[in-house]
């Protein structure tokens, strides 16, 4: 399976605009800037994204991970917050609150280590990445 999302940019890298573009069309022509990115402007950002894409990709993997265990969850809430400083993502930390009937600290403490180790998103983002460029 692979899935993919576009970005167009039209300017200087304080005053430009740009757009993200999803192949689902969640995101059509999605508005971002340096201001939505590095002050409070309006529209998304990367990090944004990374942070909804982890979020959900770990709740969906702890959910799989609780199933495997004998667990069904009534409820997973995940806030992700990704860290940006000195031009680098240094950190993204994972909050989890869940209901899941039966269960103790212990292993749902467990399930949660487990879907942070295991979920795509977390392996992404110690991953190799591969580029083509070309001048059009």
């Amino acid at each position: 399976m692979k899935r993919f999302a576009t970005a167009n940019w039209q300017g200087s890298g304080k005053e430009g605009k740009g757009t993200n573009t999803t192949q689902s069309g969640v995101l059509s022509n999605t508005a971002y800037s340096y201001k939505s990115r590095f002050e409070e402007g309006i529209g998304t950002n990367p990090e944004e994204l990374v942070a909804a894409a982890h979020a959900g990709c770990f709740t969906m993997k702890l959910s799989f991970v609780l199933g495997e265990a004998g667990f069904t969850a009534d409820n997973i809430d995940t806030k992700c917050t990704i860290t940006l400083e000195a031009g680098a993502i240094t950190s993204s930390h994972l909050e989890v609150k869940a209901t899941v009937p039966g269960i103790d600290a212990e292993k749902f403490a467990a399930a949660a280590a487990d879907a942070k180790a295991n979920c795509p998103i977390s392996k992404l983002l110690n991953t190799e990445i591969s580029l083509d460029a070309s001048l059009a």
